[in-house]
């Protein structure tokens, strides 16, 4: 399981160190794609598979089926680790997440998510002030 935050910076080739603990989940190889708020979610293969799977038994003739698709897929890429814990961050993503240096790597869960700094920080301060009214919402899910 993900979990834990980690701050990183982006090296000027375009790099980043996953924290050894992601690696050992992750794996050599691992699947990046666009997230959700603007962030970039990080999934270890069998775990993308079983997204890719679910996705394939939705309707593709709704529109937002198609359209959240074409969304997640056309901006995924498989990476790889280098000997030192790098890979390298597509240059399509870190302007989607409008990561320039400094970075944060969370754990969430089944996946880890890469966050510009200034991004993470904007949102974990409009979480805070909801964060009662989240988990009261949860408990109404069943959690």
């Amino acid at each position: 399981m993900f979990l834990g935050e980690y701050q990183h910076s982006l090296d000027v080739k375009g790099r980043i160190t996953i924290p050894a603990k992601f690696r050992e989940l992750l794996g050599d190889r691992f699947v990046v794609t666009k997230g959700l708020e603007n962030c970039i979610f990080l999934y270890p293969l069998m775990e993308w598979e079983t997204i890719e799977n679910k996705l394939r038994t939705l309707p593709f003739t709704r529109a937002d089926v198609r359209s959240f698709a074409r969304f997640f897929f056309s901006g995924a890429s498989e990476l790889e680790v280098d000997k030192q814990g790098r890979t390298v961050l597509p240059l399509n993503l870190r302007e989607y997440a409008a990561i320039d240096k400094d970075l944060i790597i969370i754990g969430v869960g089944s996946r880890a998510e890469i966050w510009a700094v200034e991004s993470w920080e904007k949102y974990i301060e409009g979480a805070e002030e909801s964060y009662e009214d989240i988990a009261a919402s949860l408990v109404d899910l069943g959690i």
